[in-house]
């Protein structure tokens, strides 16, 4: 594997934070999720690097997936959208720090945040409402903090019961795609922003990966996921702007969600991140 090579630099990433506290301060939205990409060279078969990448500790959803020319590994621990026993259940995730007794205590303390997350944690109530047959929304679990290889993160579940007639999987998909937790609210505005501001789309980050049953349905959003294409590697990371967000703070944690990534690849182990 060759080096990393960003699409855009600290400096640029840091621009984008500010770009988006201006539109928070014009009152064109609340919040907005961005993302950098990298990519990396590589040679040979990219199989045994992918497998580490979905084997790191805190992976909800760690798996990869082939194809010809092309692979996906995942080490996903947020669920988009689930559907077990006639209830519809979505666990967003917003809010890092490191995986240590201090920043579980600046986590659970940060009133930024935590405002951050429940803004997404509305937008996800708002997007179960929309799936036909949903009954009412519940906030089942409200910022828990749980750990992501050497991060603890805050996450949320909330759920509806699903009413008959039988789901159609179109409708969910349209109701609660693109997830929430990697956009912004108000989701619609903010997607305006990202679309202006990111200097590569998103690939395969930041969609769903999983599986459909009979009668279960679990897709996770693809955070912490890479795509090999043949010849180079693809990787993505970011996190929510507020108004209140720092922008060198706002690289940083970018960088620590990207550190076990990169390591895992490389072989040298899950850890690496700092914030």
């Amino acid at each position: 594997m060759g080096e990393w090579a960003p699409s855009w630099t600290p400096k640029e990433h840091a621009a984008a934070v500010d770009a988006v506290r201006e539109a928070i301060g014009r009152g064109d939205v609340y919040q907005v999720n961005v993302v950098g990409h990298a990519s990396a060279p590589y040679r040979g078969d990219p199989g045994p690097a992918l497998r580490r990448v979905a084997a790191l500790p805190g992976a909800r959803y760690g798996g990869v997936l082939t194809g010809e020319g092309w692979a996906i590994a995942t080490a996903s621990p947020e669920t988009l959208v689930e559907v077990r026993d006639g209830r519809v259940i979505t666990r967003p995730i917003k809010g890092t720090r490191p995986a240590t007794a201090r920043g579980r205590a600046e986590l659970l303390a940060s009133a930024k945040e935590r405002a951050e997350h429940v803004m997404i944690v509305d937008l996800e109530r708002n997007d179960l409402t929309r799936i036909p047959g949903a009954g009412p929304v519940t906030v089942d679990e409200l910022f828990a903090v749980r750990q992501w290889v050497d991060l603890w993160q805050a996450e949320s579940v909330i759920s509806a019961p699903l009413l008959p007639p039988e789901l159609d999987l179109a409708a969910l998909l349209r109701a609660v795609c693109p997830g929430g937790s990697v956009t912004g609210a108000p989701k619609l505005a903010a997607l305006t922003e990202i679309a202006a501001l990111e200097p590569m789309g998103r690939g395969v980050s930041m969609g769903a990966i999983g599986w459909i049953g009979p009668d279960h349905l679990d897709l996770a959003l693809t955070i912490r996921t890479v795509a090999a294409d043949g010849t180079r590697l693809h990787a993505w990371a970011g996190g929510g702007i507020t108004w209140d967000s720092d922008p060198a703070a706002e690289v940083e944690e970018a960088a620590a969600k990207a550190a076990p990534i990169r390591a895992a690849l490389a072989g040298h182990g899950a850890g690496g991140a700092t914030a």
